[in-house]
């Protein structure tokens, strides 16, 4: 491991986020990659389900970096870094949405859902196809909820923030944050079951083989009885 993303009390250690950012700011500015490459990803999901497409996402993504830095005094250490940068990032985005259209941000309640994330355990490539097809019904019928549902999703189920860190980072309270969940998970439920063509019925089917078999069973084990 490189000894500049080290801690130098504790070598086997990374640098805290607290410890970078202060580093930065007493001059060794390169370690702002540290940062860069520990949240992208975070920061690209709460960009991308605020735009919903990729076609402005990256150059976002650098304008929020360009902006935390530039305001990097500002972090206090009081909350995570990651929320701090996410809230600036999505502050960005929102900025870049409000020139392009005239966003609707209205929610109400709904019933709840979990969002599971689609993961292969296996290199079966038969699994892995039946999860891409799952991942991209998902991330379809995401790409089709509003903003403000949207986001709000992304943060919570996706990035794992607290229901306290997505309230500050889209400065809202934390009620406007839970109705928008629920209603957003129950959205997206609906979603996935009329794209997949679902319905209860459906579930757990009971094929004419087995029905065949069963029957037969039963019939065999009446006539010895």
């Amino acid at each position: 491991m490189n000894t500049a993303q080290t801690n130098p009390s504790n070598p086997s250690e990374p640098l805290t986020d607290a410890e970078v950012v202060r580093r930065v700011l007493d001059g060794d500015t390169a370690l702002f990659e540290i940062l860069l490459r520990r949240y992208n990803q975070s920061v690209y999901r709460a960009v991308r389900a605020v735009l919903k497409t990729d076609d402005e996402v990256e150059d976002v993504m650098q304008q929020a970096y360009l902006n935390a830095y530039a305001h990097l005094g500002q972090f206090a250490d009081r909350s995570r870094f990651s929320t701090w940068l996410i809230r600036i990032a999505v502050n960005e985005a929102l900025a870049r949405l409000r020139k392009t259209q005239s966003a609707s941000w209205s929610w109400g309640g709904g019933d709840e859902m979990i969002l599971q994330r689609v993961e292969t355990m296996a290199p079966d490539p038969e699994q892995q196809a039946s999860a891409a097809e799952m991942r991209e019904v998902v991330e379809a019928e995401l790409s089709e909820l509003p903003a403000t549902y949207r986001t709000v999703l992304v943060l919570r189920d996706v990035e794992g923030l607290s229901t306290a860190e997505a309230a500050s980072c889209l400065d809202v309270s934390e009620d406007a944050i839970k109705t928008r969940l629920s209603r957003a998970r129950a959205m997206l439920r609906e979603g996935i079951t009329r794209r997949a063509g679902l319905t209860l019925e459906t579930i757990y089917p009971f094929g004419s083989s087995r029905c065949d078999r069963v029957v037969a069973n039963v019939m065999a084990e009446l006539a010895r009885t």
